[in-house]
């Protein structure tokens, strides 16, 4: 006899009941269901808490909506987006349904832990995942993927108060690779769900989303990734070193990640997609916070990179507000070395 279990958010379950009815694994946090057409994540934030980190956890709604944060497969050594953290990057163009659940207490009288089911999720069309840097179960810095969970259309996530980002222990600065990631799935189509209805609202903390994001916004990230990616080779030529920084502050969830610093000029830069006024005003402000953080700050310069020149008045305005601007052209960099 085939066992069932009915998907119900705000439902409790155990792994061994999931993998009963879906033939999945039952041991990794990623578990691919292909012959169901589903990939089950199991979220634990207290795993990465007992090695420095807390990147699991339901994070701050932006403009698209209801964000949750889960860290990739991998316990030592960088992770990679392929194998089981590819299923998730795949699982939107394969079709397959992404359901996350949350551990939840162990069941009474067994070790074994009980799993509060979240609900069917999908994984940021914009921004699939972030890296970020923490400690492996060797204690070890590497790179971990954190991936960016949106709630899939008509559902309503069944997460708690308890399922929130915990607050960082300590202010802590660690080197990082420069840059977004540029190899950004290309956009796919959601598989159309019956009778599944998305609202769109200008209400936080709301538990519907608009998972159709507007593939524009992906060409604007791209877009930034490979102008930080080029601007890197451009002071690389040079001889200069370069690095970014993941800046967790004590008792806010989350981490702050500037675009890029060059060591060699100690020089903050934040690039951005588009050269328009809001995005500008962003960037500046941006700097103004990150560079509070920055050791040795003393002499510290900043700058906004853009693809290409702004108006006169984000000129003025960048010069005003002591910032400097360094913009591509078809021929390098204009703006660039910065001056004294």
């Amino acid at each position: 006899m085939t066992t069932t279990v009915d998907l119900v958010p705000g439902m409790v379950t155990t792994r061994e009941a999931i993998a009963a009815a879906y033939g999945c694994g039952k041991y990794q946090g990623i578990e691919p269901a292909d012959d169901a057409g589903r990939v089950f994540v199991y979220s634990d934030p207290s795993a990465g808490e007992e090695y420095g980190y807390t990147f699991d956890g339901r994070a701050e709604d932006d403009e698209y909506g209801p964000l949750y944060l889960y860290t990739g497969a991998g316990a030592n050594g960088d992770q990679k987006p392929s194998g089981r953290n590819g299923s998730l990057l795949t699982a939107a163009a394969k079709e397959r349904d992404v359901h996350l659940f949350v551990a939840d207490g162990r069941v009474p009288g067994s070790g074994a832990m009980q799993q509060r089911y979240i609900g069917q999720m999908v994984v940021d069309l914009v921004k699939p995942y972030e890296v970020r840097r923490a400690p492996g179960q060797d204690h070890k810095m590497r790179d971990v993927l954190v991936f960016r969970f949106r709630p899939a259309p008509g559902t309503t996530p069944a997460w708690t108060e308890d399922d929130l980002l915990p607050d960082a222990p300590q202010t802590d600065v660690e080197i990082t690779e420069p840059g977004q990631a540029t190899g950004l799935p290309e956009p796919v189509t959601l598989p159309e769900q019956s009778g599944a209805k998305t609202k769109k609202t200008e209400q936080h903390g709301t538990a519907e989303t608009v998972a159709d994001i507007p593939a524009g916004q992906r060409k604007i990230l791209r877009r930034e990734g490979e102008l930080v990616t080029a601007f890197v080779a451009h002071l690389s030529a040079a001889g200069h070193d370069t690095h970014s920084f993941q800046i967790t502050i004590k008792g806010e969830p989350g981490a702050l990640t500037p675009d890029l610093y060059d060591a060699t000029d100690h020089a903050l830069y934040e690039a951005k997609g588009l050269t328009t006024r809001t995005n500008v005003r962003m960037a500046i402000g941006q700097l103004a916070d990150y560079r509070r953080h920055i050791p040795h700050k003393e002499g510290l310069r900043v700058a906004v990179l853009l693809p290409s020149k702004p108006t006169a008045d984000i000129q003025d305005l960048l010069a005003e507000e002591d910032v400097a601007l360094v913009y591509q052209t078809e021929d390098g960099f204009v703006g660039w070395p910065l001056t004294a």
